[in-house]
């Protein structure tokens, strides 16, 4: 973490947010786990408060066997009693039952496209959309792609999967660069893709 006079999104505060913000927020993640866990956080978000999410973040990965997506669809009724009783999650039956279910289909969509990743970025086109927002209250809630994201899971079967949770989870994955310009992580990100994309077109070239 960096030091805590450098200009951050505003509502990076407390040590939780800082690094999640300095470290993951924005960071275009293309791992199939990390991508399954962030889905079913931001589900498990609805209603709540990310800093709510973050603090029990280690609780999650301990009561869903750190997000492996074949064991949390074998869960059944013994397993979800138990996740009901434990203090670590956000305990709504709900919300379990969502993540179980969202990892069959998970699985399904992994073995259509052959990875996860595959699939969920096609919706930005494969490469992070670069926003300019100069201010935390011009972040939309949803967008047209947040939109598309949404039906089209729904669609296959997950749930939780609302534009608004959509949109989080692609400002949270790096599908979106949703840092304000004035923040110091706007620009690295930026320069980031912009050298992943030069390289791609070399190596296509090439």
């Amino acid at each position: 973490m960096r030091d805590a006079q450098i200009e951050r999104c505003e509502w990076a505060k407390g040590d939780l947010n800082i690094a999640y913000h300095d470290e993951e927020w924005g960071v275009p993640s293309h791992d199939d786990r990390h991508l399954f866990e962030l889905l079913i956080l931001e589900g498990a978000q609805a209603g709540l408060s990310w800093s709510t999410i973050l603090n029990k973040r280690a609780g999650y990965r301990r009561a869903f066997d750190k997000f492996d997506a074949r064991r949390v669809a074998r869960y059944d009724a013994r397993k979800v009693k138990q996740l009901l009783a434990n203090p670590g999650i956000v305990r709504n039956r709900l919300k379990i039952g969502a993540a179980i279910q969202n990892a069959k289909v998970f699985l399904a969509v992994e073995k259509e496209f052959g990875n996860f990743d595959a699939y969920i970025w096609q919706f930005v086109g494969k490469r992070p959309m670069q926003n300019a927002r100069r201010a935390m209250r011009e972040l939309p809630a949803k967008t047209a792609e947040s939109d598309a994201m949404s039906r089209d899971l729904a669609k296959r079967g997950f749930k939780f999967v609302g534009s608004t949770i959509c949109y989080a989870f692609m400002q949270a994955t790096g599908m979106v660069n949703d840092h304000v310009v004035g923040c110091f992580r706007w620009e690295e990100l930026r320069k980031a893709a912009g050298a992943q994309l030069r390289a791609r077109r070399r190596s296509t070239v090439g």
